[in-house]
């Protein structure tokens, strides 16, 4: 028995006639990263998004509100660029955020209950 492999080193590549060639992608998936545990780094990522509390106002601060908005109301001159900042429920959570959103008040729905900006 020859050690060098003397009788097969020159002889061309086997290519099956059966199977086609595996494409370049599919072999290198073969070496793609493995995760064992899948939707692990979704978990922990959630658990360490952190929320907020809702801040509870009382009625007299209600009412300073109610009426700094009664008057841009009256203002009615969509001059007056203003910032409403408002509490959102997360869903997946207790808590939520707060987020701020500007404009100019374009239309005010009492009914409804919405500012349009």
């Amino acid at each position: 028995m020859n050690k060098n492999y003397d009788d097969i080193i020159d002889l061309p590549h086997y290519t099956s006639k059966k199977h086609p060639r595996m494409s370049i992608e599919s072999r290198s998936a073969q070496f793609a990263p493995f995760s064992a545990l899948t939707g692990y780094e979704d978990a922990v990522k959630e658990t360490a998004r952190t929320t907020s509390e809702k801040i509870e106002i009382d009625n007299e601060y209600k009412l300073i509100l109610s009426n700094k908005l009664e008057y841009l109301i009256s203002l009615n001159d969509n001059e007056e660029k203003i910032t409403f900042t408002f509490f959102v429920k997360d869903e997946k959570k207790d808590g939520g955020k707060y987020i701020e959103k500007s404009g100019f008040i374009k239309k005010v729905d009492n009914i409804e209950g919405y500012i349009l900006l």
